[in-house]
């Protein structure tokens, strides 16, 4: 009895601290705005839906860090360094995806200016990081040669 006890307090405890842990990424996104972006079948569909623009400026203070040639499209590790003042969101796309939108991320000075993850990549892909700071949305892209495609090739 005493091990079920224990057990539900660690899951109470990591659900507490999962739902204190979210604060730290910024407000939550809007479900629908969301959905779309996600569902958006090209780069711009997908930015206007998250920021109601597809107008983005080039920018050498997004840093991409991803292999120049992955083995497997499925699991491509992204490092992202931000130096842009104030950035408030992010979004990682993979251009040449049927669904391009790997990932938003609304962002607060508690993040830092540095972000790691893995995205899927169908095949050879520019990986895209929009950054909006200053009410302006920043891009900065890569190419990725992908040898065994992440959706299911």
């Amino acid at each position: 009895m005493s091990r079920d006890v224990d057990r539900r307090t660690f899951v109470r405890a990591g659900v507490a601290v999962g739902v204190v842990g979210t604060g730290l990424l910024g407000t939550r996104v809007g479900a629908a705005e969301s959905r779309a972006a996600f569902q958006a079948a090209d780069v711009e569909t997908a930015l206007k839906a998250l920021y109601g623009t597809a107008v983005v400026s080039e920018t050498d203070q997004i840093e991409i860090r991803a292999p120049e040639i992955a083995e497997n499209g499925a699991v491509v590790p992204v490092m992202v360094t931000i130096t842009l003042p104030n950035p408030e969101d992010l979004a990682i796309l993979g251009d040449r995806n049927r669904q391009p939108l790997a990932l938003r991320c609304p962002l607060t000075p508690a993040l830092g200016g540095e972000l790691s993850t893995r995205i899927k990549l169908a095949t050879t892909s520019n990986i895209v990081v929009v950054v909006k700071a200053g009410g302006k949305l920043y891009q900065a892209a890569r190419e990725v040669k992908v040898t065994i495609g992440g959706w299911g090739g």
